[in-house]
């Protein structure tokens, strides 16, 4: 089985019911704009980035591979803290050891223990495997952040608001769990099932998926609540 390809004009279907949102928001004076430039940068940096796996792929190279995990983790780190612009830069380095110790060690345990790639740094399984752990380690913690700030702001003591921004920060988590086989076929499942390949072997696959996303999430959150407690504190005092 092989898959089919999509033609730009078919390409350019997917995007009606993406105009119809935008057209929504923009008659409820809801911002748009903001959507029109999401949905363009998805876009480009979609495009752009087939052509950079291309070539990371066919060079086999550990040293870009590694290059390009620092690239994607330092800017996971930054777009985590987009809902506390002000304090951005001071908390950075929390979210960003946060994603490197919580995401980074659950990537060498499914890569190197579960998975045994060989070589070990193998750009076909490495990249995709750290964008979908980093990717879910920095939505928690932007989720617990804006949680963590909302309840502090209510004059939560530091303890019990932290234990409600990590639950709030695992609802996506959670449910994905829930949902999983029964509402939605997740990403890799869909993809390994498309190609060819036995769904009970994309289901071993998906389940290895579920628990890296589950830890790597619960862990950087963890991290960055833990060790952020200073730094926060000062800010709201």
């Amino acid at each position: 089985m092989t898959i089919q390809e999509i033609s730009t004009f078919n390409l350019a279907l997917a995007f009606i019911p993406v105009i119809a949102v935008i057209f929504i928001l923009y008659r409820w004076a809801l911002e748009a704009s903001n959507a029109v430039y999401a949905v363009i940068r998805m876009l480009v940096q979609l495009l752009l980035v087939g052509y950079v796996l291309a070539a990371i792929f066919q060079a086999q190279s550990a040293w870009i591979v590694m290059l390009v995990l620092l690239i994607m983790v330092t800017s996971a780190s930054w777009i985590a803290l987009g809902t506390i612009k002000t304090q951005r830069l001071k908390l950075y380095r929390h979210a960003f050891w946060g994603i490197v110790l919580g995401g980074g060690l659950t990537l060498v345990l499914v890569t190197q223990g579960v998975i045994d790639l060989s070589p070990w740094f193998e750009p076909h399984y490495m990249i995709p495997l750290a964008g979908m752990i980093f990717a879910n380690s920095m939505n928690s913690i932007s989720l617990a952040t804006e949680r963590l700030y909302a309840e502090l702001a209510r004059g939560i003591a530091y303890e019990k608001a932290r234990a409600i921004a990590f639950q709030a920060a695992f609802i996506p988590v959670v449910n994905s769990l829930f949902a999983v086989g029964l509402v939605s076929l997740p990403g890799m499942m869909t993809g390994q099932i498309l190609s060819g390949v036995s769904p009970i072997i994309a289901a071993h696959y998906q389940v290895v998926v579920m628990c890296m996303i589950f830890g790597s999430a619960g862990l950087s959150t963890a991290y960055f609540l833990a060790f952020a407690k200073s730094d926060i504190l000062h800010n709201e005092a």
